[in-house]
């Protein structure tokens, strides 16, 4: 049986080498599928490898049987999540290339992922979300004794952000985030509150003045109950502004009204909000109001489905790094389904990965189809930097050896494929 490929190749196995009963790719592998198909915990692997074996012995070696759910939990603990998330980060670069538009950045606490024998409060992630792609593009945990406004800064060096536009709540209206955003090429859409006092009152009394040139678009939208009209207001005439605040890269300032009322008579569901924002680009107000609102993706596209299709919240492993990794092998499942392109809920993916090995094998190939194209759309720069066949193309002939099973596909046309990609 040959070998699967080295996917995780560039990870260290944080365990003494006599203690390698199991392979740590083997092990990650079946993790990894088990939460593709919609298992949560170190028991759940366990009981995925004993229940899939047959299956998983056709692309994977295991010549000494199924980890038990204490190795799980054991090498997820111990695995440095820095190094975890550098491979992550790697893996989803290739993804990136090709995002454009609106990268929100937000942060996450893992609810029971506290301990209170040992005085361990519960993990906070940022993660970092592309909107028009919907895949996370890497994620950072908060010191215990830090915060977001700390973390931000690390992430976003991480990633690349030309011709970008991040946005971020008011906790993260910070000079050095906008600052960083310019510098690495990047527009900005900070939420401006009262934790920038004065400059938050000066935009606020400019842009309620009505004597005050804006440009203005509004944008209406029907849809669960209620109607949500959003007007959308921007100046660049802030010359003034600028002499007193000296903001890094500040180009235009903005307001979004957003006025929501249910589909009915009662008056009394009516409500109206008025958010101000700091812009590092005088945009047009219907981008505008396209970029406010796609701010909301992280947390109805990520954070919810984390937590309503993935129990996230209910997680209670909490020994060494484990919340931390098996955070990062979620977000990995979910873009592994979001990248496969047929229609369907999440929930709707995951169950029928869990019963149809076709199909989980569709996932994890349609992530390495996509690859080879962006490699290949990239152009020979990116082909001379980046080597698929490194640690892909193993993963490729491997997994389409099983594949090889059911459609009768060519493993060696497959693994062929990324040298010719690198002799084009």
């Amino acid at each position: 049986m040959p070998e699967l490929a080295d996917v995780f190749a560039d990870l260290e196995d944080p365990r003494a080498v006599n203690a390698r009963l199991h392979s740590l790719h083997d092990i990650l592998v079946i993790a990894l599928c088990t939460i593709v198909c919609g298992g949560q915990t170190c028991t759940d692997m366990e009981l995925f490898g004993q229940s899939k074996r047959e299956f998983l012995e056709t692309f994977l070696p295991l010549p000494n049987g199924i980890p038990s759910h204490d190795t799980f939990s054991r090498v997820l603990g111990k695995l440095d999540p820095e190094a975890f998330g550098q491979w992550f980060l790697g893996f989803m670069a290739q993804f990136a290339q090709g995002v454009q538009g609106v990268v929100a950045v937000d942060g996450k606490t893992l609810r029971r992922s506290y301990d209170r024998a040992e005085g361990q409060s519960a993990l906070h992630l940022v993660s970092a979300w592309a909107e028009e792609r919907r895949l996370v593009l890497g994620q950072l945990a908060v010191d215990d004794k830090s915060n977001e406004i700390t973390a931000l800064p690390k992430l976003l060096e991480m990633l690349t952000l030309r011709d970008k536009v991040v946005t971020a709540d008011a906790m993260h209206c910070q000079r050095q985030i906008a600052e960083q955003v310019v510098d690495q090429g990047g527009d900005y859409a900070l939420r401006l509150k009262r934790n920038q006092g004065s400059l938050h009152d000066d935009v606020q009394l400019f842009l309620d003045d009505p004597a005050t040139p804006v440009a203005q678009a509004a944008q209406v939208n029907k849809g669960h109950g209620r109607i949500e009209t959003r007007v959308a207001s921007i100046s660049d005439d802030i010359a003034w502004l600028q002499k007193w605040h000296d903001w890094p890269g500040l180009q235009a300032v903005g307001k979004v009204t957003a006025s929501r009322r249910s589909v009915g008579p009662d008056p009394a569901d009516a409500s109206e909000e008025t958010r101000y924002y700091l812009l590092s680009q005088a945009f047009p107000p219907e981008r505008c109001n396209d970029i406010v609102r796609s701010h909301w993706g992280i947390e109805n596209r990520l954070h919810w489905v984390l937590d309503v299709t993935c129990n996230e919240d209910q997680a209670r492993n909490r020994k060494g790094h484990g919340a931390e990794n098996l955070a990062l092998l979620r977000k990995l499942a979910l873009n592994l389904a979001r990248l496969e392109p047929s229609k369907g809920s999440m929930r709707g993916k995951l169950k029928k990965a869990g019963w149809d090995n076709g199909f989980l094998i569709t996932i994890l190939m349609s992530c390495i189809q996509s690859s080879l194209a962006k490699v290949r759309d990239a152009g020979q720069d990116l082909i001379r930097g980046f080597r698929p066949d490194k640690w892909l193309g193993g993963f490729v002939g491997e997994v389409q050896v099983a594949v090889d099973r059911r459609f009768q596909f060519s493993a060696a046309l497959m693994h062929s494929a990324p040298q010719l990609l690198l002799r084009e």
